[in-house]
């Protein structure tokens, strides 16, 4: 719709001019529909707008005396025009261009997120899952929120995270998490052993200034014990009969990539997992999304979490909370996943 602004604007101007004669100025403004034609639309709308100007000019020549000041105004006019939509054949072209490559540089890039992040499984025993993935950037959907779900023959053990930075460095940070993690949890008999084994990795890979914050959680097979590994991530919250209760140690763990500066090892947190209970994992992206007046959203208090809801339900609602409160798109990637045991 907005491609016919510019003819628009050409028509009105130069059918001002042609009906108030030479005594208005008015013929050079019809070379703003060129220029705004570039900015809209390809070369082939920038043609048909400039050829409508010429047009215009050339009627306008044609009831003018030849020789008159305005009869050389019209000429002037002309090649004003011929200057305008030659110049902005050559910028629309350029910004194909460049919608073109970023078109290809964002689906290389959601392609290679989808390759780290693997779909969850929606149940495991009488355990059910929901995940939800939102983006910060709409022109690449690509960051380091990450998160995985390994189904083992004894139990069952997810990790979500979030590494330092953005993009594609903070993607190759988190692939690198993923798939130590993948190895790991079918191999190491602890979570501090994962932990553990996932750092030393690391160690080999990252900077001095690089880390992944993370929590690990292991489901025993009948899901009804879970114990939790935190690595400087932001408290799971435990949604039950008594309402949301963050789950948390109290304890102060150093992310992953930082954990050689103490040396102390990782202490593990078991909690029992009722039937009814439903536990969510988050990153930073929601417990510290903000309104315009600068408040956080308020997780805890959130009506979506005070219900006993189906999984993808839940999810759904509390995104749509956490965008009223905020009014905008996130400003950081936000990585939910939700567990939930049935009802026995």
């Amino acid at each position: 719709m907005l491609q016919v602004v510019p003819f628009v604007l050409v028509a009105v101007f130069g059918g001002v001019q042609l009906a108030a004669g030479p005594r208005w100025g008015l013929l050079a403004l019809v070379a703003v529909g060129p220029a705004l034609a570039a900015t809209l639309g390809g070369v082939r709308l920038v043609l048909a707008v400039g050829a409508e100007a010429l047009v215009i000019c050339a009627l306008f020549a044609a009831v003018e005396l030849a020789g008159s000041q305005a009869y050389h105004r019209a000429l002037n006019g002309s090649l004003v025009i011929i200057g305008v939509t030659a110049g902005g054949c050559l910028a629309s072209a350029a910004r194909a261009r460049r919608d073109r490559d970023l078109a290809k540089v964002r689906l290389v890039a959601e392609a290679a997120q989808k390759v780290v992040l693997r779909p969850v499984p929606r149940e495991v025993g009488a355990l059910k899952l929901a995940m939800r993935y939102l983006s910060a950037s709409e022109e690449a959907r690509v960051g380091g929120d990450l998160y995985d779900v390994v189904n083992t023959p004894d139990c069952m053990r997810m990790v979500v995270g979030d590494a330092e930075g953005k993009g594609l460095a903070a993607l190759q940070s988190a692939s690198a998490v993923l798939s130590r993690f993948r190895e790991a949890a079918h191999e190491e008999e602890s979570l501090a052993a994962i932990a553990c084994r996932i750092e030393s990795s690391l160690a080999r890979e990252f900077g001095d200034e690089e880390f992944v914050t993370a929590i690990f959680a292991e489901l025993s097979a009948d899901g009804a014990k879970m114990e939790l590994l935190n690595c400087g991530h932001p408290d799971p919250l435990l949604v039950g009969p008594a309402g949301p209760q963050f789950i948390g140690s109290g304890q102060e763990s150093l992310p992953l990539g930082l954990g050689h500066l103490t040396g102390e090892p990782r202490s593990t947190l078991t909690i029992a997992f009722e039937p009814g209970d439903q536990v969510l994992f988050y990153t930073d992206g929601i417990a510290e999304a903000r309104n315009r007046a600068g408040e956080f959203f308020p997780l805890a208090e959130c009506a979506s979490l005070r219900a006993l809801q189906r999984p993808d339900t839940l999810l759904d609602r509390l995104c749509d909370e956490m965008h009223k409160h905020v009014g905008h798109a996130p400003d950081d990637d936000v990585a939910l996943l939700l567990v939930s045991r049935d009802k026995a």
